[in-house]
């Protein structure tokens, strides 16, 4: 069997007890950063084979893998943080697991997506996840535009050096809107700034530094009345 096994984003509690059995009982463990899993399962107490999947060389490692599946192995794949794939590599192994009728099990857990969104305070029935912005501002500002008319709570994942930037295009495609920057999201300096995009980039601007992982998350367009 496949394994997609979330694991924590911060907090080493997050870890779920049937994440630390599968981790415990699989054969061995795809993961983007053999040093960062190695971190986990050293807290868990696990000693297990790891092998690096990333996107540099998912096309070999996937071959590879299901290879290993093929042969009866039972593998669980994890990113760096959170559930894998979403937004981290994963989808060529998965697409040839299925193909091969290997069977695929999810193993949910943390995802900085969902935990975001549930804190917001921005409307939970409809949100549409659109993984990182594009990094110039030309690309990031069609996509918004793109995204102009979509109902539904909008949600990016960002880096601290493009956040500026990016809370600065916010304001000029999608205008006054409700945005929220969860920082650091189940870690020790966890911060959560709701405001316009406007109000959130001057707090920022006006820190010595910015750091940690972001998640960006835009409300839906304001109806006005008449």
């Amino acid at each position: 069997m496949l394994y997609l096994v979330a694991t924590p984003i911060g907090n080493l509690e997050d870890i779920t007890q049937r994440a630390a059995r599968v981790l415990a009982e699989v054969d061995v463990i795809a993961c983007e950063d053999t040093r960062q899993t190695r971190k986990l399962l050293d807290h868990l107490g696990i000693r297990k084979p790891l092998v690096s999947y990333h996107e540099h060389n998912e096309r070999a490692r996937a071959a590879e893998l299901a290879g290993r599946l093929r042969e009866g192995a039972n593998v669980a794949l994890v990113s760096d943080a959170g559930t894998p794939l979403i937004s981290d590599p994963g989808y060529r192994l998965v697409r040839r697991a299925i193909e091969e009728g290997i069977a695929v099990v999810p193993v949910p857990g943390p995802c900085a997506v969902v935990a975001a969104l549930a804190a917001s305070g921005l409307p939970t029935d409809q949100f549409h996840f659109c993984g990182y912005l594009p990094p110039k501002q030309g690309r990031r500002r069609r996509l918004l535009e793109s995204l102009r008319h979509e109902q539904a709570t909008l949600i990016f994942y960002e880096t601290p050096h493009r956040i500026l930037a990016a809370l600065e295009d916010i304001e000029a495609v999608l205008g006054p809107r409700d945005v929220v920057v969860a920082r650091e999201i189940t870690k020790v300096h966890e911060e959560f700034l709701r405001g316009t995009a406007a109000e959130l980039r001057r707090i920022l601007a006006g820190r010595v530094a910015i750091k940690g992982e972001i998640t960006l998350l835009v409300g839906k367009t304001v109806t006005v009345p008449g």
